[in-house]
């Protein structure tokens, strides 16, 4: 120890890079939220899906803001999972044929090299697996199809800064609103294992499609990766504060929009690690009274 060092200032010194590196990778509380802000433009095309019974048309676009559902109000409601999707027209909203919704995100989606699966945001729907051994009571058992997805064929877009939107290939990009389902109980901005497939889900309870999901709370998931030009040329992205959905033939119904949060690498958690075990360690010694001004 140097001769004008107090003893407590390491410490000190630790804490501090503790708590930058907590702030850092989202350890602590944070204003942003990572979900669409603004309905920038909707068309609701032809074939838009409407509620059963009151014919009224799944075209509310404030349902689309903010995080996905991860409860359904109401009588017949209840916490939102893989075999029970949201389903009110309060809670989705509906492109059908022809269609168009463009969002921006009140954080942008970015190209971090520490986004799991290379998965840069997640689009969420209102599909669900289908129970195939009739126990509806919270035992459920699939066989990995799903129901509610407008099996659609869609065009997925991106843009920085909301003039020049660059397609994501087709052929690398999920179908929206079919896997995976949303659950409630997960984290909206984690994707799950897009290498995944519905025989995996084959034979799965609740408790096994979490497992899968490891945290996730579902959605498909895109990369800015797969940006094209009009050419169909690879064009980097860096970051993207706007999605734009167009349908094709067929329609989805749409529960939100969430930019992936980066995981960050073996060595920063041992610093998390480190500025953790140096806070506890402060506030033992504040507490028996050893720390000095």
């Amino acid at each position: 120890m140097r001769g004008n060092e107090r003893p407590g200032a390491s410490l000190n010194g630790m804490i501090a890079v503790g708590l930058v590196s907590l702030w850092a990778v989202g350890g602590l509380p944070q204003v942003q939220a990572q979900y669409a802000a603004e309905v920038r433009a909707y068309n609701p095309g032809t074939g838009f899906a409407t509620e059963f019974g009151t014919g009224a048309g799944y075209t509310n676009t404030a349902s689309i803001l903010g995080e996905p559902s991860r409860v359904t109000p109401g009588m017949f409601g209840g916490p939102v999972d893989v075999f029970s999707p949201p389903y009110l027209v309060d809670q989705l909203l509906s492109v059908g044929t022809g269609g168009l919704l463009e969002l921006r995100l009140d954080t942008p989606a970015t190209r971090n090299p520490l986004n799991p699966f290379g998965i840069d945001f997640l689009v969420f729907g209102g599909a669900g697996f289908i129970i195939t051994n009739g126990d509806y009571t919270g035992g459920g058992i699939t066989d990995g199809s799903v129901f509610g997805g407008g099996l659609a064929t869609a065009k997925v877009s991106v843009s920085s800064d909301g003039v020049q939107f660059f397609t994501l290939d087709g052929s690398l990009a999920p179908l929206l609103d079919e896997l995976f389902p949303t659950d409630g109980s997960g984290d909206f901005t984690r994707p799950v294992n897009p290498g995944l497939s519905y025989a995996d889900f084959a034979g799965l309870g609740l408790d096994g499609i979490r497992n899968l999901y490891a945290g996730s709370g579902g959605g498909a998931g895109f990369s800015l990766d797969w940006a094209r030009d009009g050419s169909g040329a690879p064009v980097l992205i860096e970051s993207a504060s706007f999605i734009r959905i167009e349908v094709i033939s067929g329609r989805v119904e749409l529960d939100g929009v969430a930019a992936v949060s980066a995981v960050p690498e073996p060595s920063t958690w041992v610093l998390l690690g480190v500025g953790a075990l140096a806070l506890g360690v402060q506030a033992r010694r504040s507490r028996r009274g050893i720390t000095k001004p």
